[in-house]
């Protein structure tokens, strides 16, 4: 597959990114190179990378605990003191093997290490490989709230391999791939269509390929998200409201990204039909697919008033108002759209029909 450019840095794919990964370390003069990785992928993932690059063996590995719970500024705190006591300069290299928290937190520690140092991400899950590759946003989380702390930073290579799928279960794949319905709700009814029957996770790389090109798109007409890149929100206001409550009840009870967000996407083509003009048979169908491919969550109705509180929270949110990514028709989204309460309560009526 051919890599993809995306503002400053490279997006490369298998055989190819590897070869593009060795160019780049031969071009350059790194100090020292570390390589982070969390207490999952240093056991499933590292194993393969090390194989591809037996050179990593001279490298020192950081390795932080798994799970959105440790995606923090305490976590990026010991990343940065043992960067430092291990003699990290403005000329070392951080190589994020991971998933989407490894690469957004790994970014976010780069970016600010002695006002900036290089970085490559190695995404080794479906949804980093096709939503946090792609743009450059670093951060962590402030308490259960999503991502409140970050720059937008691109890396110097994204290398995406799809072999590190055949390291993840089931349940991490369609994670991922929620977000590539989403590419397809927002951006391409043909892709949509072409997703919405698919039966293998694990025979996704053209898909990812073409879900990569169309946030890269995006994200080049609107790389700091001030209009367009907005519409790639669509599901995330509500789910990441739903995603942070979970968060708050303990990682046994948490939902996957991917899970709240497909919760979200259902509540919002609702919400497209009471305020965008979304059709009720195309909102039908979205929800027939997710629920076909995401287990239905219960929300009783002390939890979603809950979830409404956190919506305050939102990063689109201006002058106190919670605002919207939602779809005109399947294909097609518009931005900044404001809803009603009675609506908000009504979308959580419809997902639970």
């Amino acid at each position: 597959m051919e890599s993809i450019l995306s503002g400053s840095s490279r997006i490369a794919f298998g055989e190819n990114g590897r070869l593009l990964f060795r160019d780049f370390l031969a071009g350059q003069r790194f100090s020292s190179i570390f390589v982070l990785t969390d207490s999952n992928t240093r056991v499933h993932c590292l194993p393969v990378f090390g194989a591809q690059f037996p050179e990593a063996g001279k490298w020192t590995i950081l390795e932080i605990p798994a799970g959105e719970a440790h995606k923090n500024i305490t976590t990026c705190l010991t990343l940065w003191q043992q960067l430092s006591g291990k003699g990290a300069d403005r000329q070392s290299l951080l190589v994020n093997l991971g998933g989407g928290v490894v690469t957004d937190l790994g970014g976010f520690v780069a970016s600010t290490y002695q006002r900036g140092i290089a970085f490559v991400n190695i995404p080794t899950t479906l949804l980093s490989m096709v939503d946090a590759s792609v743009g450059g946003k670093t951060g962590v989380d402030l308490g259960l709230l999503k991502n409140q702390i970050g720059v937008i930073q691109d890396p110097e290579l994204v290398l995406i391999d799809s072999g590190y799928l055949n390291t993840l279960e089931e349940r991490q794949l369609r994670s991922g791939f929620a977000e590539m319905l989403k590419h397809g709700l927002i951006l391409e009814k043909p892709y949509w269509d072409a997703l919405k029957n698919t039966t293998n996770f694990r025979s996704l790389q053209e898909h990812i390929h073409t879900s990569v090109i169309l946030k890269n798109n995006v994200v080049l007409e609107d790389p700091r998200e001030s209009g367009l890149r907005k519409i790639l929100n669509f599901g995330h206001t509500l789910g990441h409201a739903i995603e942070s409550f979970y968060l708050g009840k303990g990682e046994g009870l948490s939902l996957l990204h991917g899970e709240a967000i497909a919760a979200g996407m259902v509540m919002e083509s609702y919400l497209s039909v009471q305020h965008a003009g979304l059709s009720t048979s195309e909102c039908d169908e979205i929800k027939s697919v997710m629920l076909r491919f995401f287990p239905r969550v219960p929300f009783p109705e002390a939890d979603r008033e809950a979830i409404l509180e956190l919506l305050r929270f939102d990063k689109k949110n201006s002058a106190g108002s919670v605002r919207f990514a939602l779809l005109q028709r399947i294909g097609k989204a518009c931005t900044h759209q404001e809803v009603t309460r009675e609506s908000l309560r009504g979308a959580f009526e419809y997902y639970a029909d």
